[in-house]
């Protein structure tokens, strides 16, 4: 299996990391039982459009985004989910839905909801819906250095 885009960034940045294989997923919740971790600990990936300019929130699993707070808190003034559409071509020979959270490296801001910030370790689709990359949020954190908000909810 080649080395993805993810993969050569964080030997790059010489930071440890687990690839986990796991069944096909297509929503963070599933995946986290299929890899039998909570799904607090699955950091799923969401584009949202802001004021015309794709952006990256990454949250826990198991929540939602507030767009209302992140539009308050971002002093945007239109906010909503993208559409596939929009943002498929964006993300080079990822799978769609399965983008890494790494803003960074497709030129896209990070906003990260801060409830995840607590965990210790966070897992990821890493362009594929049956691969996670699993690393320390706080290297995570140091690499992307994304702006940490109060944005999400937790699902019903």
């Amino acid at each position: 299996m080649p080395l993805t885009k993810i993969e050569e960034y964080l030997r790059e940045n010489d930071i440890s990391f687990n690839k986990i294989v796991h069944h096909t997923t297509h929503t963070a919740q599933r995946t986290a039982a299929d890899v039998h971790l909570t799904g607090h600990e699955i950091a799923k990936t969401v584009i949202v459009k802001m004021d015309s300019k794709l952006t990256m929130v990454v949250l826990p699993g198991d929540m939602h985004v507030n767009l209302e707070q992140l539009r308050i808190e971002t002093k945007s003034e239109n906010i909503r989910l993208a559409s596939e559409s929009e943002f498929k071509d964006s993300f080079g020979n990822c799978e769609v839905g399965a983008m890494p959270p790494f803003g960074n490296l497709y030129d896209m801001p990070v906003y990260v909801a801060k409830s995840l910030t607590t965990e210790v370790f966070v897992a990821f689709n890493a362009c594929a819906h049956d691969l996670l990359i699993q690393m320390k949020y706080k290297d995570f954190e140091a690499l992307v250095k994304p702006t940490i908000l109060e944005i999400a909810l937790k699902t019903a």
